[in-house]
């Protein structure tokens, strides 16, 4: 099981570690995870998502390498600009989501999920062997690099005093590198997983490995800021609508399935030149037979596999995320049901321990999103 730098930290801080696709992560600290939840949306969490696989890609056609992999239209992107996009396979599929920032220093900035590194790793290796054997420019590196996550509302309070670029500029999904509390060279990504305004900083590999502890340390200080682990991070994500690889999003999930197809970006669906899109593009006009969906219910809570049910009690989907919304005092869920019961205000229920529960489709996200766009 691998360790991240922060390991000794999460433990002195009464983090519980478990395992978490081949990592050694805190589910929670000395807070309830509720507790944890609600001061993440209230004030500010630091986050450890060093497990997350980072990657550079270089080279001049680094651009178009990338393209070939995901649906996203990278080339419109600003300098310094990051967007959510998706691998998919030839059949349209979901290999995994990644957020590729495109930076001014000659790279791609990519951030993948941990549970996928290897599987990451391996496509992008492959498509790299045949994109160089056609004579163009490319490569990959692969980073061992810590990566924080500070979320929530007072983030900028908390992050500006130590910060020598003026947060006020860094919007939504924007990326600039920075000296962070005297450590030079880390790159500061105004984003996350929470639905709050938050950003992501990793460290430069020529920084100390010590300095993500001293960092962390510091952070800590500050009264606003407490300490969450995974189990705050899903119930957060859940609220802000947000998909979790391997649960919401698998390979047998379409981007139009997933109501993903934002991502896909205008010039790829009309040059169909992104993997799967022979499938993918004739879904976006004709509509796809299920569809990813939220949920709210009452009673008990609804959990990944949970049967959805037709009024009439015919099974018409399942549940892939579901948990006790701590905000909102009621049971969220998403998951994908028959296109005829995906509109919003549809009447289902869910077969929670083998009874019928009354649930209805709900509009994501469920709690409203403060991403900030300056």
């Amino acid at each position: 099981v691998k360790r991240t730098e922060l390991y000794e930290f999460h433990r002195a801080q009464g983090g519980r570690m478990v395992e978490f696709a081949g990592w050694s992560m805190p589910v929670q600290y000395r807070d309830s995870h509720i507790a944890s939840h609600l001061h993440t949306r209230q004030h500010c969490s630091m986050f450890d998502v060093s497990h997350m696989l980072q990657t550079k890609i270089h080279g001049k056609d680094r651009v178009r390498f990338m393209e070939s992999l995901i649906v996203g239209d990278i080339a419109e992107l600003k300098d310094n600009q990051g967007t959510l996009s998706l691998f998919t396979n030839e059949k349209g599929g979901i290999i995994d989501d990644l957020i590729v920032t495109k930076t001014d220093q000659g790279y791609l900035y990519v951030v993948s999920n941990a549970g996928c590194s290897e599987k990451d790793s391996a496509h992008m290796q492959d498509r790299l062997k045949e994109f160089q054997s056609a004579g163009h420019d490319a490569s990959l590196e692969f980073l061992d690099e810590s990566l924080i996550a500070l979320q929530g509302p007072s983030m900028s309070r908390v992050l500006q005093p130590g910060l020598s670029d003026d947060l006020s500029k860094l919007t939504f999904m924007t990326s600039v590198v920075t000296t962070v509390f005297g450590i030079p060279g880390c790159r500061v990504t105004r984003c996350g997983y929470t639905g709050e305004d938050g950003v992501e900083a990793s460290l430069s590999v020529s920084v100390p490995r010590a300095s993500v502890v001293v960092l962390a340390e510091r952070l800590l200080g500050d009264g606003e800021v407490r300490l969450a682990g995974l189990g705050a991070r899903d119930s957060l994500r859940l609220e802000a609508g947000l998909c979790l690889y391997g649960s919401d999003i698998d390979e047998t999930t379409t981007p139009v399935e997933a109501s993903l197809v934002w991502t896909i970006g205008k010039r790829r669906r009309a040059a169909m030149d992104f993997p799967g899109a022979a499938v993918v593009v004739p879904q976006i006009k004709a509509k796809p037979r299920r569809r990813r969906v939220g949920l709210l219910s009452t009673g008990p809570p609804v959990r990944q596999h949970t049967p959805i049910l037709s009024p009439d009690g015919q099974v018409i989907g399942e549940v892939t995320s579901g948990c006790p919304s701590p905000c909102l005092k009621q049971n969220i869920a998403m998951g994908y049901v028959e296109a005829a019961f995906s509109k919003v205000g549809t009447a289902v229920r869910v077969e929670v321990r083998k009874r019928p529960v009354d649930a209805v489709v709900s509009r994501m996200p469920f709690v409203s999103t403060h991403y900030y766009t300056g």
